[in-house]
């Protein structure tokens, strides 16, 4: 995390370049390399105000680097970053570790000003119980210094983020409320421009919310990393593509970057397919040219060769190709009975019963916090219950795929953590492949296999930890925020594949589209212990619980009643005539439809699924009946006009 001047950071400055007196970055030529590693080079763009800009491209191709390069945390080897003279950079990096046992609000409150130093004492003195003249004494320094609105905010954004005790160690707080920590110590200071890399890991649906809310507002000026798709289309306006080597910008969200993107490969593709026919007409004239060349016949030689480079120029990406081999799955899955399970006053889970089918595709959606990943240590029987059963299936073969990552040391090669697994893959049809094998399928070469696990990005991590956990050949696959780091291609091609493998999935996530697009139901975490059915996707429950968030509560009666009476707006036309008597036919209908729903929650009071279902039905005939119930009393003021 960073927020610092422009022109403190260590980068090679200079006024920005006058071609582009709007931008507030300008970056022109950098290039950087790794060893033999060249991760970009000549790279060249601007970032104007309030613009939002992420940018794409696949793990390990250098895209955390480049943004430390931008925010002054490395150097790059060749080119010019420039910001406009005075604006300050904020930075957010993608692994945040903090081991100070100061507490939260001084984490936040780093700086030493006036300002600062009156919040900290301030909130300090109020944490601990303190009153008297230190506190009279504080409260007077605020309002002297005029800290209140500071402080208000300092408050609102960790209110915000999940982290409401100011007085926590920072080392006790977990990674993801670490990470949020550092994301509100970002946006405090309101930087002129934020750099950001990953930001949606760790952050819950209704955090996530609030981060494009922040970000969305039109004085923001953004470059960042992500692979959360629906983020990128909600807050980002232009699409950087780092790929073969070239920079290409996009100029809108992420729809219309995959729109483009897809009509640009079938031009290339063309041009491809036109330049390997002129070749080969080309090829033809230089086996039958005479010996004695002149210079017009050098000259089209030359030609001739550049022609080859680019006909021949490889435009094909490796792409992650996942196949197992999953055994058969009997009736009998995973089966939860009168579950239950407390941490002190805590409950995570009470009186639960479920029982896990073949072919069930089953996503776990709950605020940061509320139990998710101790409810899948507890269906896969890594912790015990405080009450209750949990019952595996004898054909079960499970593989989890945690938050966690990889637990090895960073100075083991990459080639042998697949072999402490096994030495030869099984695959479907009766196929095998060697360690080497299945590490090429996902995109690790020969020479990377050999290389220490330390020197690989954090989305290559993830995809080694992915392919250790597929190598076990599952029919029941755990996917704990499987989301995180993977890029999106990793994330595409593995949708693809988990949508058409027979195996059952449960799946803990806040990417909405990944869950969108895998899940046929959700188990959803209200807290104290309740979990319920949710048979729509993710999208639609978050559509449903903001409706309901933001209907307002019932007017009392004696408020109706002392409602002033609309008044007469004119004479009646055909078309209001007709309108109300199909009004009149439809009232009586709606309200029998509300009446046999109420009967039937009656009815089904104990199926929580049904119950859920008929209440998003009963909603819909109600809010039909309130808005033709306003307009008949509209049009029957104008029949009385008329008669009076």
């Amino acid at each position: 995390m960073l927020c610092v001047p422009a022109n403190t950071l260590n980068l090679p400055l200079r006024p920005a370049n006058r071609a582009f007196p709007m931008n507030c970055l300008s970056v022109e030529r950098i290039s950087k390399r790794y060893g033999p590693r060249q991760l970009f080079k000549d790279i060249s763009f601007g970032l104007e105000k309030g613009q939002k800009t992420a940018i794409v491209a696949r793990n390990g191709s250098g895209k955390s680097t480049l943004l430390k390069c931008i925010a002054g945390l490395e150097t790059p080897d060749e080119g010019i970053i420039s910001f406009n003279k005075g604006l300050r950079i904020g930075y957010l990096d993608q692994n945040v570790e903090m081991t100070a046992s100061h507490s939260l609000v001084d984490e936040m409150l780093d700086r030493d000003d006036p300002v600062t130093n009156a919040i900290r004492n301030y909130e300090h003195l109020v944490a601990q119980h303190i009153e008297g003249d230190a506190l009279h004494d504080a409260i007077e320094k605020m309002t002297e210094l005029e800290a209140w609105d500071h402080e208000a905010r300092v408050k609102r954004l960790l209110f915000q983020f999940g982290l409401r005790d100011l007085e926590q160690p920072v080392n006790t707080l977990s990674g993801g409320q670490q990470k949020r920590l550092a994301m509100a110590k970002v946006l405090i200071d309101m930087p002129d421009v934020l750099i950001m890399d990953e930001p949606t890991n760790h952050l819950d649906l209704h955090m996530i919310e609030q981060l494009e809310a922040e970000l969305s507002a039109p004085n923001v000026t953004l470059l960042l990393v992500t692979h959360d798709r629906y983020f990128l289309d909600n807050v980002c306006d232009e699409i950087i593509e780092m790929e073969f080597g070239e920079f290409t910008r996009f100029k809108g969200n992420y729809s219309y970057y995959v729109e483009k993107k897809a009509e640009l490969e079938e031009v290339r593709n063309a041009t491809q397919h036109h330049l390997k026919g002129f070749m080969r007409s080309e090829l033809e004239w230089v086996r039958k040219m005479p010996r004695a060349r002149g210079t017009k016949s050098k000259s089209r030689l030359q030609a001739f060769d550049t022609l080859k480079d680019l006909a021949n120029r490889n435009f094909e990406h490796g792409q992650v190709s996942i196949d197992i081999q999953s055994s058969r799955l009997g009736g009998k899955v995973i089966e939860a009975r009168n579950l239950t399970k407390s941490f002190g006053d805590k409950k995570i889970v009470e009186h639960f019963n479920y029982s896990l089918k073949a072919g069930d595709r089953i996503g776990i959606v709950g605020p940061n916090g509320i139990g998710k990943s101790t409810f899948i240590d507890l269906l896969t029987k890594r912790i015990e219950p405080d009450a209750g059963k949990v019952t595996i299936g004898d054909t079960v073969v499970l593989s989890v795929f945690g938050q966690q990552g990889l637990q090895i040391t960073e100075d083991k090669r990459i080639i042998d953590v697949v072999r402490d697994i096994a030495e030869l893959i099984p695959l479907s049809k009766g196929k095998t492949l060697t360690a080497s094998q299945l590490l090429e399928r996902f995109l690790f070469d020969k020479e990377q296999q050999y290389q220490y696990v330390s020197t690989l990005s954090g989305g290559e991590k993830r995809r080694l930890h992915l392919c250790t956990v597929l190598m076990k050949n599952p029919n029941v696959l755990v996917l704990d925020e499987p989301t995180n780091d993977l890029d999106i291609p990793t994330l595409t091609t593995l949708e693809d594949f988990l949508t058409d493998l027979n195996i059952c999935l449960l799946i803990v996530s806040h990417d909405r589209f990944f869950m969108d697009k895998l899940c046929t139901k959700l188990l959803v975490f209200e807290g104290n212990g309740v979990i319920k059915e949710w048979v729509h996707s993710y999208t639609e429950l978050r559509d449903y619980q903001l409706a309901l968030a933001a209907r307002p509560a019932k007017k009392p009666e004696a408020a109706v009643e002392a409602a002033p009476k609309r008044k007469p707006s004119g004479k009646m036309t055909f078309a209001e005539r007709n309108e109300l008597k199909k009004i009149d036919k439809d009232l009586p209908a709606l309200e029998k439809k509300k009446e046999e729903l109420a009967v039937e929650m009656m009815e089904k009071a104990a199926d929580h699924h049904a119950i859920m279902q008929l209440s998003i039905e009963l909603e819909k005939v109600t809010t039909q009946l309130d808005a033709l119930g306003e307009r008949w009393l509209v049009l029957m003021e104008k029949v009385e006009a008329e008669q009076a």
